[in-house]
């Protein structure tokens, strides 16, 4: 999808603080964090919302992935939040699939 951001920087077109990429997913440190630690975790093929996701193997990989992540980054011992929005209800402002891994304080329910 050429006009898609998260397409662009899979591409390596525009360049983002990178953290980890494989073959299928690139995760790098959200521009506008919520918490000390917060890192989006995109595949690299374009699927547009949680509803579009139809491949058992790449959402495994999305959780896997941020599940390693949030080790490496130290969140482990003291917990942290996952999160896909979908739509616009659901709070998705860049529509191609992301999953939010944040952590580094305590963080409340309900999000809001």
């Amino acid at each position: 999808m050429t006009d898609c951001l998260f397409c662009k920087m899979a591409a390596g077109v525009i360049k983002p603080d990178t953290v980890y990429e494989d073959n299928k997913v690139l995760a790098f440190r959200d521009i506008n964090p919520q918490a000390p630690v917060h890192i989006l975790v995109i595949p690299k093929t374009h699927v547009a919302t949680l509803d579009e996701l139809d491949d058992a193997e790449l959402a495994g990989h999305l959780l896997l992935t941020a599940a390693r992540l949030a080790r490496e980054e130290g969140l482990s011992e003291n917990g942290y939040r996952t999160v896909f929005n979908c739509k616009r209800h659901g709070g998705q402002e860049v529509y191609h699939l992301h999953l939010h891994i944040l952590g580094g304080r305590q963080l409340h329910w309900p999000p809001g």
